[in-house]
């Protein structure tokens, strides 16, 4: 496949052979298991667009619904050469780069504090940037020389985040919304930016968010400076804090 020249603004699913259109989904209905339902995960299927669309996966989840993974072709490109995605432009620094970043231009301790907000109880993603252990072979923000990181936990109120920030006098406040349902987590970053204006502390702080459903562009629209979603470690976030608050001129 390494030898074919492909087009880049006519990009397919590829399964077995370069353009042949075989992709995977999986998806919920709520109707029991059975043949029946597996004929309507296929009929749905094939409203999607998918050609030749077979059920290879169903599972019971009780109560009347039932998962599927089906297999189909589809006929649809995308024109790759054309997109453009907002993202954080920033280079991005390892941790002793960033150490060394903090030494020379700001020349005192940043401090930050995180949390898991609102009624969110994962802590995965704030506990993989701040917690000295990381994730994944990456140290977390509290292992950094020249930080002082705050993890503050799950489940803390967007005041009590705010309460204490302006306590510690933060550099920058970083924010995990795991929890998506029903759009919870934007109702929750809005009202955090809502208290952070009504403080008068806004413009004060690097306000970064991240979670598995958080694009920059939207944390962007939100009034936040940056968004990280999923594969985003420390040194993502450092690297644009400290170039954040030397290029804000607040060192």
């Amino acid at each position: 496949m390494s030898n074919q020249k492909i087009d880049l603004t006519r990009v397919k699913p590829y399964g077995d052979t370069l353009n042949d259109g075989m992709m995977q989904l999986s998806f919920t209905l709520p109707i029991p298991k059975g043949v029946e339902a597996e004929e309507a995960a296929k009929r749905l299927a094939i409203k999607m667009g998918l050609e030749e669309p077979s059920v290879v996966h169903s599972q019971d989840l009780g109560v009347g619904f039932t998962m599927f993974v089906v297999y189909g072709k589809c006929q649809h490109t995308v024109d790759y050469a054309n997109i453009e995605v907002p993202k954080v432009d920033v280079e991005v620094m390892d941790k002793y780069e960033v150490e060394a970043f903090i030494k020379e231009n700001i020349k005192k301790d940043v401090v930050i504090v995180g949390a898991c907000t609102g009624t969110d109880a994962h802590t995965v993603g704030i506990d993989a940037i701040m917690n000295m252990k990381g994730y994944d072979g990456h140290y977390g923000l509290e292992r950094y020389k020249g930080v002082q990181a705050y993890n503050l936990g799950s489940q803390v109120p967007n005041e009590d985040l705010i309460a204490k920030a302006i306590e510690l006098d933060a550099d920058a406040i970083i924010v995990s919304q795991v929890v998506t349902q029903k759009d919870v987590h934007i109702l929750n970053l809005t009202q955090l930016i809502e208290l952070l204006e009504a403080e008068g502390i806004r413009d004060k702080v690097v306000l970064v968010c991240g979670g598995p459903r958080i694009s920059h562009e939207l944390a962007k629209e939100l009034g936040y400076d940056a968004g990280f979603g999923r594969g985003s470690y420390a040194e993502d976030v450092a690297s644009f804090v400290v170039n954040q608050m030397v290029e804000r001129k607040m060192v």
